[in-house]
């Protein structure tokens, strides 16, 4: 059980009756993102009358007593590994790195060296935000194993809280270069459909009513041989395999994908053709909005001189 750092405790008023447990929580502690308050919701430390809370969704009632308890950081204790890391950006607050395909993000069963967070930790040591957990370290948003390009690593707390509140009103630019299957008769257009877990494969993701609300723009950058096309996609919000699924649904799987692609791919790949190749935030220091780029790598633009 971890040592308890704080724990808060607040009485509902009658101006913020029906109000839900989340909004109330989050104006009442505006110091945190609510990533983190949704994740000490899921660890049964926010209650509302002695009561651990299950869904965010709750509606309050003049009087209810709303406590929330804020964990000590855990030590970190991931082995750190000597791995070159391709920097693109470094200060005191954040780090922006180019992922190569291939390369797993943060340890987790299976994966639990080699990754990212790994190479990470022997580059800046404790200088890594703690807000997602000993697994986590510094880690505000993933790309997939097999999808290469720019990730923004946080080097403290001020940084992560900062930086997940731009992702989560999705005003993070992220654009992403693709090779899809069958060519389009349009030049542009916009895929908004929810996406959620599969039921049948935990490990997949699909198009789902009641899933989260997920919307990709995508734009033709060129027709290419055998019924290929290079487009570039924009995503307005982030979720789990997005431009996968959501080129998919509408007949335009990705090159290489295993998952949501034939069965059969006419060439020997690693994984789909996908590299986040511009990443645009707010500069959670000084306020200014800073863009990265990075070039199509050598595994990308091998398969595009081949089909062009």
């Amino acid at each position: 059980m971890e040592e308890l750092q704080e724990k808060k405790f607040y009485i509902v008023e009658d101006d913020e009756a029906g109000c839900r447990i989340d909004k109330f929580i989050a104006e009442h502690m505006p110091d945190q993102s609510r990533s983190y308050l949704k994740s000490l919701i899921e660890k049964d430390m926010i209650s509302l009358n002695q009561k651990a809370i299950k869904k965010a969704s709750v509606k309050l009632k003049t009087g209810d007593e709303v406590s929330v308890i804020i964990p000590e950081p855990v030590k970190l204790e991931i082995l750190a590994e000597n791995i070159p890391l391709e920097i693109v950006y470094e200060d005191d607050d954040l780090i922006v790195v180019n992922k190569p395909q291939g390369m797993v993000v943060h340890p987790a069963p299976g994966n639990y060296t080699g990754t990212l967070v790994n190479a990470l930790m022997y580059h800046c040591g404790d200088s890594l935000s703690s807000i997602n957990g000993v697994m986590r370290p510094g880690i505000v948003h993933r790309i997939d194993k097999d999808t290469s390009g720019l990730l923004v690593i946080c080097k403290n707390d001020f940084a992560h809280k900062d930086l997940a509140e731009q992702f989560a009103v999705h005003s993070i630019n992220r654009i992403y270069t693709a090779i899809v299957y069958n060519h389009f008769n349009e030049e542009s257009g916009t895929i908004s459909k929810p996406i959620d877990r599969s039921k049948n494969d935990r490990k997949k993701m699909c198009i789902d009513e009641d899933g989260r609300h997920a919307v990709t723009h995508y734009e033709i950058k060129q027709s290419l041989h055998n019924n290929f096309t290079e487009i570039q996609c924009k995503l307005e919000t982030g979720r789990t395999h997005q431009i996968r699924v959501h080129m998919a649904s509408i007949g335009h799987p990705l090159l290489g994908d295993p998952v949501y692609g034939p069965a059969k791919c006419p060439y020997t790949l690693n994984g789909q053709m996908l590299h986040a190749g511009t990443l645009g935030f707010i500069h959670p220091r000084t306020g200014e909005y800073v863009e990265f780029n990075s070039p199509l790598p050598d595994y990308f633009t091998k398969i595009l001189n081949l089909l062009s």
